[in-house]
C-alpha cells in the first residue's frame, strides 16, 4: 500500500493527467478542474472570503490573497457552513425539495438497455473492469441519485475512496460537506501546487487528492475552491417569500375576522358609574376559552364569539338605543406580491413550472417542449460535472490494477441524455445536413471536398479516412451478400458468383471479349476450319470438341477435388470398350453358314 500511495501521489502531483492517445494525439484528464478554476495559490481568482480575509503566510494568503488579515481558511469555512444551514432550511420547502428531486431524477435516467452510465472503450477487458467498478462496487444504480441531490443542494459532495493495491477501489463512503475542507496551497519545500482534504471530525485527518472524489458545481469564481449550489440563485428570493407568507398569515389572523360594535344605552346613569356599568355588561357576555389540561390544546368551541375582540361603546340621549353593528374584516391584497417573488424563485431554479405542478401559461406541448430543451441543457451541465469526477475514480481504479499509458485514459463515460426532444433536435439537424449534401452533389456545383469540409466540418484527413471506410463497408456488404445468396465467401475462395460480370462470362470467352473490345474488321481473313465461333466455319463442332478434349477441367473451388484432364478421362473410357467386328447380313435362302442372322428366311418364317 505504501508503494501504491507513492505511485498515486506521483500520478496526481501535476493535477492534470496527460497521456499519449493514438499516433499523433494527446489526451488531458483534468481531474481537479484546474483548466477552468486556475491555480488558486498563484491566481487572483480566489473566493470572496479569502480576498477579504487573507494571511501573510509565505507572502500570500492561504488561497493566494496578497493582503493581510484574518485566517482565510477559517473565515471561509464558517461562511460556507452558514450557507449550508440556509440550504437545509430551503430543503424543507415543498417547491425547493421537489426541484432537488427533479435534478436527481433527470440526471439518472436509464437508457434502452437499463443502464444509467454508458462506458465506451475499444478494449473489452477495460469495459468489463469499469462496469464491475461502477455497478457492482459503487452500486451507482441506487447511490447516484442521493449523490447528485446532495451535489445540487450544497454545491459540493465528497466521497471517500478505499483503494487497495492490485485490486483497486473497494468501497466508497460519502462524507458530510460540513466536515470536509479542501486545501489548495503552494508548498515552498517541494515547489509544487498541492491539493489535500482535511476531515475535521476525524481529528483533522488529511487525505490525498486521489482518496477523495470531490463533486463540485463550478459556476462562480467567488465560491472557489468549492462549488456553487443550484439553490444559491433562489436563496434571497426564498427568504423574501418566507417573510411575505408569514406577514400574510399574521394579517389574516389579526385582521381578517369580523368585529362587532356594541352600542349600549346607559340612560341616566351618572358619568362616574358608566365604566362600572359597562364592565358588568362585558363580563356577562364574555366566554372564557377552554384549555385542556392534559393535552394543552386550545378549544375554540367554547369561544366562538370572543368578546375581547369586539368594541363596546356607551351611548346616551336622543333616540339612542342599544344596537349591534358589524365591522367587515380587512381584505388581504398581498397575493400578487407573493406570486411575483415565487416566480422569481422558480426562474432561479431553472425548472419549468409544469414540472413543479404549476400549469399556468402552458398552452400546448410545443411550449413545454421548448422549456424542456432549456432544462435539458441544465441537466446536461450537471451530468458533465458528475462524469468528470467519475472519470477520476475510474483512473484511480485502473492505475491500482496496473494499467498504464493509453489504457489508463482510453475510455469515455456518459450519462443518459435527459431529453428525447433534445436528441430529436440533433437528429433533425443532421438529417437536414445530409439532404443539403445530396442536393449539392446532384447539382454538380461543388466538389465532394467542399461538402465534407463546409457542411460536415471535417478536415482533409477525416474525410479521406471516411471515404476509405465507405469502401470497406461496400466490401463487407458484398461479402455478406455472397455468403447469404451463393454460399461463397470471397475472402476464402477469391471468386465471386452470381454477379452480372459472372453471368456474362458464361456465354463468351476471354478472346471474344478481347475481339469485342478491339472492334472493327479482323486483321486476318477467315480460313476454313479455323474460325473459333461455334456458329462459324465449324458446323460439326469437331475442332471445338477436340480442343475441349485436350483442355484441363477446372472443378468448383467449393469442393476439394483434383484437376483431371478431359482427354485422359475419355481415352480411359474408350480402352474399356471392346471393339466388335461388323457382320454382313445375308438375305439368301440357301445360306449354309452355321450362324444365321436375324433376317434369315427360316427365322422370319
Amino acid at each position: 500500500m505504501a508503494s501504491l500511495r507513492k505511485r498515486l501521489q506521483r500520478l496526481f502531483s501535476t493535477n492534470v493527467i496527460v497521456r499519449k492517445y493514438g499516433k499523433d494525439k494527446l489526451r488531458v484528464v483534468d481531474t481537479n478542474r484546474l483548466q477552468s478554476t486556475g491555480n488558486l495559490a498563484q491566481s487572483k481568482i480566489t473566493d470572496r472570503y479569502s480576498r477579504l480575509h487573507g494571511t501573510n503566510k509565505h507572502g500570500y494568503g492561504s488561497y493566494g490573497s496578497a493582503y493581510g488579515g484574518y485566517d482565510a481558511n477559517y473565515y471561509s469555512q464558517q461562511n460556507r457552513k452558514q450557507l449550508y444551514v440556509d440550504y437545509e432550511m430551503m430543503d424543507k420547502d415543498p417547491i425547493i425539495s421537489s426541484a432537488l428531486d427533479i435534478y436527481s431524477d433527470e440526471s439518472t435516467l436509464e437508457d434502452q438497455f437499463g443502464d444509467i452510465l454508458t462506458i465506451k472503450t475499444n478494449q473489452t477487458h477495460i469495459q468489463k473492469i469499469l462496469y464491475n467498478l461502477f455497478y457492482d462496487v459503487l452500486n451507482i444504480e441506487f447511490n447516484m441519485w442521493p449523490w447528485i441531490r446532495n451535489l445540487a443542494k450544497y454545491g459540493d459532495f465528497f466521497l471517500k475512496l478505499d483503494v487497495a493495491d492490485e485490486i483497486g477501489i473497494l468501497n466508497a463512503r460519502p462524507l458530510s460537506a460540513y466536515e470536509v475542507e479542501r486545501l489548495e496551497e503552494f508548498n515552498p519545500e517541494t515547489g509544487e501546487y498541492e491539493i489535500n482534504f482535511n476531515h475535521t471530525i476525524s481529528e483533522n485527518v488529511k487525505y490525498d487528492v486521489f482518496e477523495i472524489a470531490h463533486f463540485r458545481m463550478i459556476s462562480d469564481s467567488n465560491f472557489l475552491p468549492y462549488g456553487r449550489s443550484m439553490l444559491e440563485g433562489a436563496r434571497q428570493e426564498f427568504q423574501k417569500l418566507m417573510m411575505l407568507e408569514d406577514a400574510m398569515l399574521i394579517h389574516r389572523i389579526m385582521r381578517a375576522p369580523e368585529k362587532r360594535v356594541f352600542k349600549i344605552d346607559i340612560g341616566n346613569i351618572p358619568p362616574n358609574e358608566v365604566d362600572s356599568f359597562m364592565e358588568q355588561i362585558i363580563n356577562k357576555m364574555k366566554k372564557v376559552p377552554y384549555v385542556d389540561k392534559n393535552t394543552g390544546n386550545y378549544n375554540l368551541k367554547f369561544n366562538l364569539n370572543n368578546m375581547l375582540e369586539d368594541y363596546y361603546l356607551p351611548v346616551r340621549g336622543g333616540n339612542s338605543q342599544t344596537q349591534i353593528d358589524t365591522l367587515p374584516g380587512m381584505t388581504f391584497t398581498g397575493i400578487e406580491d407573493i406570486e411575483y417573488v415565487k416566480h422569481k424563485m422558480m426562474a432561479a431554479l431553472k425548472i419549468p413550472k409544469p414540472f413543479l405542478g404549476y400549469d399556468e401559461g402552458v398552452e400546448g406541448k410545443t411550449t413545454l417542449a421548448s422549456m424542456d430543451i432549456r432544462f435539458a441543457r441544465t441537466i446536461e451541465r450537471i451530468q458533465k460535472i458528475v462524469v468528470s469526477e467519475l472519470s477520476k475514480i475510474a483512473i484511480v481504479h485502473l492505475y491500482a490494477q496496473g494499467f498504464e499509458g493509453e489504457d489508463l485514459i482510453g475510455f469515455e463515460l456518459s450519462l443518459t441524455p435527459p431529453s428525447i426532444i433534445y436528441d430529436q433536435q440533433k437528429v433533425a439537424l443532421m438529417n437536414e445536413k445530409i439532404q443539403l449534401a445530396v442536393a449539392m452533389k446532384d447539382s454538380k456545383l461543388v466538389s465532394d471536398k467542399y461538402i465534407y469540409e463546409y457542411i460536415f466540418n471535417m478536415s482533409e484527413d477525416e474525410w479521406l479516412e471516411e471515404r476509405n471506410n465507405i469502401v470497406e463497408d461496400l466490401k463487407l456488404r458484398f461479402r455478406q451478400n455472397q455468403i447469404e445468396q451463393e454460399g461463397n465467401d470471397p475472402t476464402l475462395t477469391g471468386l465471386s458468383y452470381g454477379t452480372p460480370h459472372d453471368l456474362a462470362s458464361m456465354h463468351m470467352s476471354s478472346d471474344d471479349v478481347m475481339d469485342k473490345d478491339r472492334g472493327g474488321r479482323p486483321p486476318e481473313g477467315i480460313k476454313y476450319g479455323q474460325h473459333k465461333n461455334h456458329m462459324g466455319w465449324d458446323p460439326t463442332g469437331a475442332k471445338t470438341v477436340k480442343q475441349a478434349m485436350n483442355t484441363t477441367f477446372q472443378p468448383d473451388p467449393r469442393y476439394k477435388t483434383k484437376s483431371i484432364s478431359v482427354a485422359t478421362e475419355n481415352s480411359d473410357i474408350l480402352k474399356k470398350i471392346k471393339k466388335n467386328t461388323t457382320k454382313i447380313l445375308s438375305e439368301k435362302e440357301n445360306d449354309k453358314s452355321e450362324t444365321k442372322s436375324m433376317l434369315d428366311e427360316s427365322n422370319i418364317l
